[in-house]
């Protein structure tokens, strides 16, 4: 599995599927009694598919989900309220894609004094061909990868995410958790090109997929770079700030809505058929949320309902301080730091 490419929307599906249908152990989801009264949690791309049925079990839950989204205001938001059974979510805007609108977002949580129990970044955006967003940049890159660090930069640096490496205001005896929508297409992924780190790359329907997986690898690897800088002790007991990622599996959502057009009377049915609906596909991340055991460990990589260490370059080291760098020399270029 582990090597398994994913070169194309079909093959993509093809493994999701396989995925599916493994065998090997899994961890037990967390009982509906465990809650989450008084918390507040915050959900990226929480207006449609898996983060809003993210948003849905959070709220079940009883946790104050804090909606992040460009668009689906205030119906979203309404459904999740409905669905959850009177739970608590209000929705933020942001377009992750725009810097601009990134900072007046951050700027909002931190005058509001918000104080975040849970952030999970699951927004993503898959193109059918590339396209850039404002700032000249790959969106696919911007979205995936590179808003996920300015916005933890953000809150990390005002305090909103309590920590004691850029926020001074630990809280030792409940750590926040921080967790990434990652995908194990980042496995599969051509290896991150640092000498053109950042220069928007062309591509077409073929490929799209497989620039998704470079996405992702650039995601996967900021994660274990942010617990290693969050948690300097290690990933040991006590962790400052729990930081996990995972891929959920084949989930059948809106992110194929850019798919080909001759593609899409075969991936749609496929989709509904085969995949995970929303609200199955968001167990885990309520595992890594609502679990115990999660809140005494950082690093931790899960696939659906199984713990596995991701690949080996997004592990290393020295990749994941080289990432950083590049990462902040890229955005002071375009005057974000």
């Amino acid at each position: 599995m582990a090597n398994r490419t994913h070169e194309n929307p079909l093959s993509a599906v093809v493994s999701g599927l396989l995925d599916q249908r493994s065998k090997e152990a899994k961890v037990d989801p967390v009982p509906d009694r465990v809650r989450l009264d008084g918390r507040i949690c915050l959900v990226t791309g929480a207006n449609s598919g898996l983060g809003k049925g993210i948003a849905i079990r959070l709220a079940k839950r009883g946790a104050h989900v804090i909606m992040a989204c460009r668009s689906g205001i205030p119906h979203a938001g309404e459904e999740v309220r409905a669905q959850s059974g009177g739970g608590s979510a209000e929705m933020m805007h942001v377009d992750l894609s725009d810097f601009d609108s990134i900072a007046a977002f951050c700027n909002e949580l931190r005058d509001r004094k918000v104080t975040l129990d849970v952030a999970v970044f699951n927004a993503g955006v898959v193109p059918v061909t590339s396209r850039r967003n404002k700032h000249g940049l790959e969106l696919m890159f911007a979205v995936n990868f590179l808003a996920k660090f300015v916005v933890l930069r953000r809150l990390l640096r005002d305090g909103v995410i309590p920590n004691a490496v850029y926020g001074h205001n630990s809280r030792a005896e409940d750590p926040p958790r921080v967790i990434f929508i990652s995908s194990e297409t980042h496995r599969s992924s051509i290896p991150i090109d640092f000498a053109a780190f950042g220069v928007p790359i062309e591509y077409g329907v073929t490929d799209g997929v497989k620039y998704y997986g470079l996405s992702k690898l650039h995601l996967t690897t900021f994660f274990h770079e942010l617990s290693r800088r969050l948690n300097p002790g290690g990933s040991g007991g006590n962790p400052d700030v729990c930081v996990h990622a995972l891929c959920p599996g084949a989930v059948n959502s809106n992110m194929a809505r850019e798919a080909p057009s001759w593609l899409k009377p075969v991936l749609s049915p496929v989709m509904a058929l085969f995949f995970q609906s929303p609200e199955k596909a968001s167990i885990p991340v309520d595992y890594l949320v609502a679990s115990d055991e999660m809140g005494d460990k950082t690093g931790e990589y899960m696939h659906m309902m199984r713990f596995k260490d991701s690949s080996e370059a997004s592990m290393d080291p020295d990749k994941g301080a080289l990432l950083w760098s590049k990462t902040e020399a890229l955005l002071r270029k375009h005057d974000v730091l």
